[in-house]
């Protein structure tokens, strides 16, 4: 009987574990299904020119998406700058000073903001900022994606900072620092790891985001100066150029689709590989 019951136990390990193993090799293989099919579809598009050249006029072949590129970077660090000092404030005043009331009000209107559509976030923007100004701009852009990187930025700044142990906090305070300078010189340091994956993860999000961008930024066909103009950004090229009936257009909008996942693939990796990094040095 005892035997019985142990060959069942190791039988349903072994498939379990083949089964879980199955499920590794398929999600694994979905993403270099993706990263393939893009690759061979937008192959031929990739070159020197793709990243070096604006898009050639209509009906012409060739070209590139250097604006794009670059207008996406633009965007990006404009919303950076807006959303990661902001989320990041209101996450070391919840981890930190709030009370329990309070911070369980402010987690709640975060979730909900989280989970609010990027179309309605571009709306919003629109609204404030595109009408007012009479123009689409960059900064419209920015300023739409950077409200939907504080949510994230919130709650990953408050669950690093709370992962933090109490007792360099009281440390740092029994050798007279304020509690300002101990969250700032302590605190944050320790889980600095952390909280750049945590940003660059929610960059990365919001990259490949092209709903915001359509009623901001909209798009351009040639360069971009300066942050107040119309600007071309890689996910509004793709939608453009995936609905033309230009073939030429749609192999460039397969390379602008690799060129987006690759960067967004590229960031989550450094992400994971700086949190494993910090999680060593803090074993050490």
């Amino acid at each position: 009987m005892t035997g019985n019951i142990s060959l069942t136990r190791r039988v349903t390990n072994v498939f379990m574990l083949g089964l879980t193993g199955l499920a590794t090799l398929l999600v694994v293989s979905i993403l270099f299904f993706v990263l393939g099919y893009l690759l061979w579809m937008g192959g031929s598009s990739l070159s020197i020119q793709f990243f070096t050249q604006i898009p050639k006029p209509t009906g012409e072949t060739g070209g590139g998406m250097a604006n794009a590129i670059v207008g996406s970077g633009k965007i990006l660090l404009l919303a950076s700058l807006i959303g990661v000092p902001i989320g990041f404030l209101a996450g070391v005043y919840l981890a930190e000073y709030s009370g329990r009331t309070f911070a369980f009000f402010v987690r709640y209107v975060t979730d909900l903001l989280n989970g609010v559509p990027s179309i309605v976030i571009g709306l919003v923007a629109y609204t404030l900022v595109v009408k007012p100004m009479l123009h689409f701009s960059a900064l419209a852009g920015g300023i739409a994606l950077g409200i939907m990187m504080i949510p994230i930025a919130v709650r990953t700044t408050e669950e690093f900072l709370r992962s933090i142990p109490n007792s360099l906090r009281e440390g740092a305070m029994a050798l007279g620092a304020t509690k300002a300078r101990t969250i700032f010189t302590v605190v944050v340091p320790a889980a600095m790891s952390g909280l750049t994956s945590g940003m660059m993860l929610n960059l990365a999000r919001v990259a490949g985001e092209t709903a915001p961008l359509l009623f901001t930024a909209l798009g351009n066909m040639f360069w971009s100066q300066g942050w107040m103009q119309p600007t071309a950004t890689l996910p509004v090229m793709i939608y453009t150029y995936a609905i033309s009936p230009y073939d030429d257009w749609h192999q460039q909008a397969w390379a602008a689709g690799f060129v987006l996942l690759a960067l967004v693939l590229t960031i989550n990796v450094t992400a994971r590989l700086i949190i494993s990094r910090g999680g060593s040095s803090a074993r050490r």
